[in-house]
């Protein structure tokens, strides 16, 4: 186990080698706002403590920010036709949290921190709260200029995607396949809406649920289609997406795939290839083997698009561009 430790961080390392500068460095606010991390930990953790679902919320948060237009909160931004209003888009929460943090900061800092550093850093914070390591990131993105709904659908993983097209869609955003399966262990916390996964069971004209979807686990189908009884499966209902720990940030995920627990088809389609297979086992056989391949992932995945200096700019509230 000790070598495959060594031969997943090399991996992960060889990949990405971030050159700091001056405009997105660890130590950015050092001089401009020295309290900003300690004030979005905080609010992030008081958050936390009055709904145990906020964590889970704002790791999808970043997820889905970061992988259209890079990390540049453009996801914040309400209008029409802005990412918001894409279906896949609707369920994810956590907006109240940021906006939060970005009050407070304006009463601080004023036009100072970006949305976009908020969201990196309240995600990374409620890995940390919730079990999970706690990562140093760099910061210093600056917030986009452009939402548009069109550009949702390209840009995430879709609860059905075969391995093949996950992997085409993180090389496209500079993410290996290692990578892939690491930040697929967001899946340890957060719930999912009894429809993300509706192509596993096949409905009858009397509305009974049956599984096809033989890959599977027999028992935690039948608790599934419990919860998502017939007349509740493309409704709001929403289940755990890790039935054994949905609350902690831990490598349950993986230990959920390898007994054919995993909640998505995008989930079970890692057990499809030896490679990602053995990944999966590594990680499940040792959660200080996961933590430590989190971080590296998590950079990487938090450093996507990013904008720096003279592009986009510091929004005075999340919701809305300066010129709005």
């Amino acid at each position: 186990m000790e070598n495959r430790r060594v031969i997943l961080s090399i991996a992960v390392s060889s990949l990405f080698v971030f050159s700091f500068v001056d405009s997105f460095s660890l130590d950015f606010y050092a001089a401009s706002c020295p309290s900003a991390e300690f004030i979005i930990r905080d609010i992030v953790t008081s958050s936390s403590s009055n709904d145990p679902s906020i964590p889970g919320k704002l790791l999808r948060l970043v997820f889905h920010d970061c992988f259209v237009e890079g990390c540049d909160a453009s996801l914040m931004l309400i209008g029409n036709n802005t990412e918001q209003t894409d279906p896949g888009n609707r369920s994810v929460g956590g907006y109240s949290v940021i906006e939060s943090a970005k009050r407070a900061l304006e009463l601080l800092c004023p036009e100072t921190v970006s949305c976009a550093d908020i969201i990196a850093l309240a995600a990374r914070d409620a890995v940390g709260i919730a079990g999970g390591p706690m990562v140093q990131i760099p910061t210093g993105r600056r917030d986009g200029m452009v939402s548009l709904a069109s550009n949702v659908r390209p840009n995430i993983v879709d609860t059905s995607f075969t391995m093949d097209e996950m992997v085409k869609l993180f090389t496209s955003k500079g993410l290996s396949v290692l990578d892939l399966v690491i930040l697929s262990g967001a899946h340890t916390m957060g719930v999912a809406h009894c429809n993300a996964f509706r192509d596993r069971f096949q409905q009858d004209a009397e509305g009974r649920l049956t599984l096809v979807d033989k890959t599977l686990d027999s028992s935690y189908a039948a608790e599934l289609m419990k919860q998502c009884s017939t007349s509740t499966m493309a409704s709001t209902i929403t289940v755990n997406n890790d039935p054994e720990t949905p609350m902690v940030f831990d490598n349950q995920y993986y230990r959920n795939l390898l007994a054919h627990k995993g909640l998505f088809q995008s989930d079970s389609a890692l057990l499809n290839e030896n490679s990602t297979r053995t990944m999966v086992e590594d990680f499940a056989n040792d959660q200080e083997l996961f933590f430590e391949n989190w971080g590296q992932a998590f950079l990487k995945l938090t450093s996507v698009g990013v904008k720096t200096e003279d592009e986009g700019e510091i929004r005075r509230s999340c919701a809305s561009t300066n010129n709005a």
